[in-house]
């Protein structure tokens, strides 16, 4: 089905605002940074707290869209050329137009909620039924309002099987998302606490989710879960309706499953259809087993024999969750998602490899599709229109298949039967200063190529979460005023995250200004392909050039500096941006009221200067006791930027609140406010901690587990002693990592498999060792140093610092990745 723009109007409330010439619609898009600017793309504009798409109509329709669905009017005069469609909300058109494409689908639709469990089910499913099925799954979480719509709409004639996720945060969302979705079979995973808040009680959650299965014929659930079972069963039409109710617990359940250890793992007993079916699956946690059982009775339902099925849990793959970027070889940065390659997840790859900006190079490599349903010339095709709209500097084939249709490709593009030949390759040929997107099959192992560019570090390593830092940015954005701008600060290596990497994040994300410590932190970010307006806080005269080259505006927070800066922006004979320190009682830096005259003449006699903004710091805002203080140091600032104001003339951006104060002082949010630490998910204030989300997780491995006998002595100068028989645990990092020589000693604790374990004897420089009589565990064991548990706070406590201090210690040579779940 591609339906015809003139067909809105018939589908779902709303007017045409103008028809110009009427479009079949292949492509829909709520993101005007991911748009495939043709005349059959159609683009929603969605009006948001912090973002609003229509103020991108006319750059789209300059760039070739020619089709809008708008919640508000617009200037047509701007787009003469453009079809136009009012609705009251364009994800209601949105949610419409992807039902309507459901309802011609001929094929099956299988719905996937729950509180936990949905992604994994999914995509798990999707690989046991590929080689029996043409499946189509919904890419990573698309469960939302938005993300559901978008995942039906790419289903095609040719598949056998669609798979779709819904999730809903509140009452009353399920019933749109059942309108949309429609599913013919379902599974309810699992109910739990996530999302709470929008739920007066677990029996409500689970009623509004089972919503979702009014329509469907077979609904497979675990019935361990009272609260499902309740809910399901008060579905309307219910004795008509094919309940596989299955139980790990209930043995007189009609499908009571058994689990028995074995050397593969666990088996599972599985009782169907008057028949009793054994599986091998190769894990043994209860989430993954519970997981795993809900997809076998789906396929046993659909008539898959039991020996095909274990042939394919044979093949069963990780499922990686999420988008990740690697540092790597050459100065390089890798977009990890090599183990899977199918049409909708390399839209999905695409869109966030766009938002990579650390250079300018952009290379694709990417493997054949495999199972696609599609004849291979159609196929590359599509991925070929794919692959031209990016602008890439290399497209890499791998596969006999995508190499016969290399002449669809662009002209540079190169191509290889295997992906050892591709390795060989980039070992002589290595690909240098650019992002590389690296997309493929399971079977075409593509983690070999990760693994040969990815940067040779040791085994620590920081993962930033760039959603994290999102949901914080708009925790705080929340609370901000109307038209209130937001300084981002990515000094000192965006608090020891990754400034680059970090800022084009926030790029992406549209803060309005960055700011850096010194010129070089900022030289570094222009270098790579950040644009936004960024203050550098301590110019020096040395730095001056790089300031004018690289349009860095420096911080003025003295006479002398002011000086030298005039003196210098007179010499060049250009104009420059300045941002003004007053100081208001922090007595670090700052002009102070004395000050102010000499400030005036100054200014007066610098035409070539122009203020963008004037700015102080709160001294004590983290804690109430100060909070008198902090109101006056406000009025202070009020009070010295309007004199300041009317020396100039025009009024520059005022800004004095930081993290904590943006949680203390509504009041005092002048034009704009700074946000540090607060983005890293610490509140220095205490008063909404458990409202922000961790981004960074500090990790190493175990290196050695030893056995010490009572009374021998551990690490150096032999501080550690053995009170009784234990078990140690040797790990990856030290104080040239970060963590610092105060945790010695049992002061500080990590996490090895969810238990902590206190430092025995003395941090060394590249190692130190834990206490692990009690935890189960080995050499290679994954080891948390701060995340959940514990959080960088509680480690900040334990040697009397601040989150800040952790965090920009964590050492340079210690790897950074950065993912998108």
């Amino acid at each position: 089905m591609k339906p015809l723009f003139s067909s809105l109007k018939k589908i779902t409330p709303g007017t045409d605002l103008q028809l110009y010439e009427d479009h079949s619609i292949l492509d829909i898009f709520l993101d005007s940074r991911n748009v495939p600017a043709h005349r059959n793309s159609l683009f929603f504009a969605i009006s948001g707290a912090h973002h609003d798409g229509h103020q991108f109509i006319e750059t789209l329709y300059q760039e070739g869209v020619r089709n809008f669905v708008v919640e508000k009017k617009i200037n047509l005069e701007r787009i003469p050329q453009a079809n136009v469609f009012l609705a009251d909300s364009s994800i209601s058109v949105l949610q419409a137009l992807s039902g309507k494409k459901r309802q011609y689908f001929e094929g099956k639709i299988i719905a996937i909620t729950g509180s936990n469990g949905k992604t994994i089910t999914k995509e798990w499913l999707g690989q046991l039924m590929d080689p029996f099925f043409a499946v189509y799954r919904s890419p990573r979480s698309f469960n939302s309002q938005i993300g559901v719509p978008l995942s039906l709409w790419p289903l095609s004639d040719y598949q056998d099987y669609g798979i779709i996720e819904a999730g809903i945060s509140k009452v009353g969302e399920m019933e749109r998302l059942q309108e949309t979705i429609r599913p013919d079979i379902g599974i309810f995973t699992n109910i739990g606490t996530a999302h709470d808040e929008g739920f007066s009680s677990l029996e409500e959650k689970a009623i509004q989710k089972a919503q979702l299965f009014k329509g469907s014929t077979t609904i497979i659930y675990c019935k361990d879960y009272p609260e499902i079972a309740h809910a399901l069963h008060s579905l309307p039409d219910i004795i008509n309706k094919n309940l596989i109710g299955w139980s790990f617990e209930d043995n007189s359940a009609g499908y009571y499953v058994e689990t028995e250890k074995n050397k593969q793992g666990i088996a599972i007993r599985v009782p169907f259809r008057e028949k009793f079916h054994i599986f091998d699956v190769p894990f043994t946690d209860s989430a993954s087993l519970e997981n795993i059982v809900h997809c076998l009775f789906l396929l046993l339902n659909e008539g898959i024999p039991t020996k095909l099925i274990q042939n394919s849990l044979r093949e069963l793959k990780p499922v990686a969750m999420r988008l990740e970027v690697k540092q790597a070889i050459h100065q390089t940065y890798l977009v990890d998602d090599s183990y899977n390659n199918d049409l909708v997840g390399l839209d999905t790859a695409i869109q966030f490899f766009r938002q990579q900006k650390q250079f300018k190079n952009r290379v694709i490599i990417l493997s054949d599709m495999l199972e696609s349903g599609l004849e291979d010339h159609l196929l590359y095709h599509e991925v070929a229109d794919k692959i031209h709209r990016e602008s890439l500097d290399l497209f890499i084939g791998v596969g006999k298949s995508i190499s016969a249709q290399n002449e669809f490709f662009p002209e540079k593009s190169i191509f290889f039967d295997t992906t050892e030949d591709l390795i060989l390759y980039l070992r002589d040929n290595p690909l240098r200063e650019s992002v590389v997107l690296i997309k493929g099959a399971r079977s075409f192992h593509f983690e070999n190529i990760v693994k040969e560019l990815e940067l040779k570090i040791h085994g620590t390593v920081l993962e930033i979460n760039l959603n994290a830092i999102t949901h914080n940015l708009n925790f705080y954005r929340a609370k901000l005023k109307p038209r209130v701008k937001t300084m981002a600060m990515v000094k000192a290596f965006a608090y020891g995250s990754g400034s680059h990497e970090i800022a084009n994040w926030l790029q992406y994300q549209k803060v309005d200004y960055l700011a850096v410590a010194y010129a070089d932190e900022g030289v570094t970010l222009r270098r790579h392909g950040i644009y936004l307006p960024i203050m550098v806080m301590n110019p020096g005269l040395l730095s001056f050039e790089l300031l004018a080259q690289y349009d860095l505006e420096p911080e003025l927070y003295s006479i002398e500096i002011f000086q030298e800066y005039a003196n210098f922006i007179r010499g060049k004979g250009l104009p420059s941006k300045v941002h003004i320190k007053l100081d208001t009682g922090m007595h670090r830096l700052g002009f102070e009221q004395h000050e102010m005259t000499q400030l005036f003449e100054l200014l007066r006699n610098n035409p070539l200067i122009k203020v963008a903004s004037i700015f102080s710091h709160l001294v004590g805002s983290d804690e109430a006791i100060h909070n008198g203080f902090s109101a006056k140091q406000a009025f202070a600032f009020k009070k010295m930027s309007e004199e300041l104001i009317n020396v100039l003339n025009y009024r520059p951006i005022l800004h004095l609140l930081n993290s904590p104060g943006i949680s203390r002082f509504p009041d005092f949010q002048f034009d704009m406010v700074r946000l540090g630490v607060g983005l890293h998910g610490v509140d220095a204030t205490q008063l909404h901690q458990d409202r922000l989300l961790s981004v960074s997780v500090l990790k190493t491995v175990i290196s050695q587990v030893k056995n010490v006998k009572q009374g021998e002595t551990i690490g150096y100068s032999r501080k550690g002693v053995a009170e009784k028989n234990i078990k140690i645990a040797t790990i990856a990092i030290g104080y040239a990592d970060g963590f610092d020589r105060k945790f010695s000693n049992g002061v500080g604790k990590v996490s090895i498999k969810g238990q902590l374990a206190a430092v025995i004897g003395n941090v060394s420089m590249d190692m130190c060792m834990v206490d692990i009589t009690d935890i189960d565990c080995k050499a290679g064991d994954e080891v948390i140093i701060f995340g959940k548990s514990p959080t960088l706070l509680e480690l900040a406590k334990s040697i009397d610092t601040i989150p800040y201090e952790i965090l920009t210690n964590v050492s340079d040579r210690v790897k950074r990745v950065f993912y998108s779940e």
